[in-house]
């Protein structure tokens, strides 16, 4: 009976020590998750392009945790993600998750009177953008979605305005996005002199949305080939940037002719047209959805200035245009065709040209770019094969870019006259995946290292998520055969797990290697 008195003791004493340790336990929590104290007034709008970014746990600004900043000093744009989905976010103050909160961003901002501006806020939920204080949202998107933008394009604005940027995340993935860009202010109705075109792009195939201005031509010749960096990709201008899937062009250039003949040759993917008479009447119209394909025409002028006019739209695919023309009553060399196709991993490029042509000798060029040309090779006047209608040449580029390749011919009569025909693309895949290599597939140090067996020569590298959505990338440009460069990772905003890390040559993808980031 002793015995079993001295047990019921022990148990009680040792019943009071576990519940004393785990009352010292839950106060030490209850201290520890009241340590932190939110930073800001929630009121205070940004200055100089720095949004000041209000935190809150909820998925309605319930609960204040603190502020951070958003932009820089040159510019108001920015694209958050939070450091992923449901992971730990902190502030100026304490830290949230990332699963259920909001976030309120405030910038005044000065705009000029009578200049366009164009809007685009994107999220991963709700997202709503105020130009006065809050008081009205011209852009409200404010439900559940995945990762969408919005624009929105004023020219009513005029000095200081109390910007208002809300956004909140109910479940899923993180993220919001926000910029701010004016287009080009030039007045597309002025043409381009010495020889150089003023090149009005359009975001859109109508002519409807001005978005900036290019130049094309040099002041020696007005001649170019065009492919606004590829097929389904971003292109900058003096005001916004378009992507070239949907978008327009109309380009203007004042010159002067001697009295004379005069051939001129456009080419195009998709339309395009050709005027002499500052678009009044159309001598090329192939204003229709196409391949890449070139027209000419010749005419007779009277000395004087006439104002060109070459009006382009691109529908979907690839990109191309061009404008050359060539003094003289007859061409000594009149080019019937060019093309080129991939065949085993290199280029074919075939051509013909008229019985009647004097030809002394062909040199074929290649680009990448459609801008920058350079000799590869050269075919003699005399090695073609007549068959009675044409005199047929061909060469094969056993070498060809990664991805696409652009080629045209220069060519010269016997009496050295110089023309060009048109250009023509060839896409191959002489660079595979396994001649380039990523490593590490684990990150630790926010780095990736790439090396690739052949030379690479307009490389951009992708960091992606496992749903796709762009995160960070760099372009490299040329990666000769066995150099190894260096990726940052740290632009994920120090997210951890599985990503994608991709290599495009000349816009087409060379690799794609998962990797996990610790």
């Amino acid at each position: 009976m002793l015995e079993k008195a001295e047990n019921s003791k022990r148990t009680h004493k040792m019943k009071n020590l576990l519940l004393s340790v785990f009352a010292l336990f839950a106060i030490s929590n209850f201290s520890n998750s009241q340590s932190c104290t939110p930073q800001g007034n929630q009121t205070s709008y940004g200055t100089s392009n720095v949004w000041r970014a209000y935190v809150y746990d909820g998925t309605s600004f319930n609960t204040y945790k603190g502020y951070v900043t958003e932009g820089s000093a040159g510019s108001p744009n920015f694209d958050e993600s939070f450091g992923g989905s449901n992971t730990t976010f902190n502030t100026n103050g304490c830290s949230t998750t990332t699963e259920t909160f909001s976030v309120r961003f405030r910038l005044t901002k000065s705009f000029t009177n009578g200049t366009t501006y164009t809007f685009t806020v994107g999220g991963d939920d709700g997202y709503r953008l105020s130009l006065d204080g809050g008081t009205t949202w011209v852009i409200n998107q404010w439900n559940d979605q995945s990762y969408t933008t919005t624009t929105y394009t004023t020219s009513s604005l005029s000095g200081s305005k109390n910007m208002v940027l809300e956004y909140y995340e109910n479940s899923g993935e993180n993220r919001i996005s926000f910029s701010v860009v004016n287009p080009g202010t030039e007045n597309t109705n002025t043409y381009g002199t010495n020889n150089i075109w003023r090149a009005y792009v359009y975001d859109d195939i109508n002519f409807s949305t001005y978005a900036g201005m290019i130049n094309e031509g040099t002041s020696t010749s007005p001649s170019f080939t065009e492919n606004f960096g590829g097929g389904n990709t971003t292109f900058t201008t003096t005001g916004l940037s378009v992507q070239t899937e949907t978008f327009s062009v109309r380009l203007r250039l004042t010159k002067s002719f001697a009295a004379g003949s005069y051939t001129f040759f456009v080419g195009g993917d998709d339309g395009y047209r050709f005027s002499l008479d500052g678009g009044n009447t159309w001598i090329i119209n192939k204003w229709v959805d196409q391949g890449y394909g070139i027209t000419n025409v010749t005419k007779t002028l009277t000395a004087g200035s006439y104002n060109m006019v070459i009006e382009y739209y691109e529908n979907s695919g690839e990109n191309m245009l061009s404008f050359s023309y060539q003094a003289g009553n007859t061409l000594a060399i009149k080019l019937m065709d060019f093309s080129g196709k991939e065949e085993n991993n290199s280029a074919k490029l075939n051509w013909n040209i008229s019985t009647s042509s004097d030809p002394d000798y062909f040199e074929i060029e290649r680009s990448a770019d459609g801008n920058n040309f350079a000799k590869i090779n050269k075919v003699n006047g005399n090695n073609g094969i007549n068959n009675g209608n044409a005199i047929n040449f061909n060469f094969t580029d056993t070498n060809p870019f990664a991805g696409k390749s652009i080629y045209r011919l220069k060519m010269v009569d016997m009496s050295g006259a110089v023309t060009y025909s048109n250009a023509v693309v060839v896409t191959t895949n002489s660079v595979r995946s396994n001649q380039v290599k990523i490593f590490p597939t684990v990150i630790s140090n926010n780095a990736v290292s790439i090396n690739s067996n052949a030379t690479l020569n307009n490389a951009i590298v992708y960091l992606t998520d496992a749903t796709g959505r762009p995160l960070a990338n760099q372009k490299f440009g040329k990666i000769t055969a066995g150099q190894t460069i260096s990726f940052p990772v740290a632009a994920a905003h120090n997210m951890r797990g599985v990503y994608f890390i991709s290599i495009t040559d000349n816009n087409t993808t060379v690799t794609t290697q998962k990797v996990m980031i610790q």
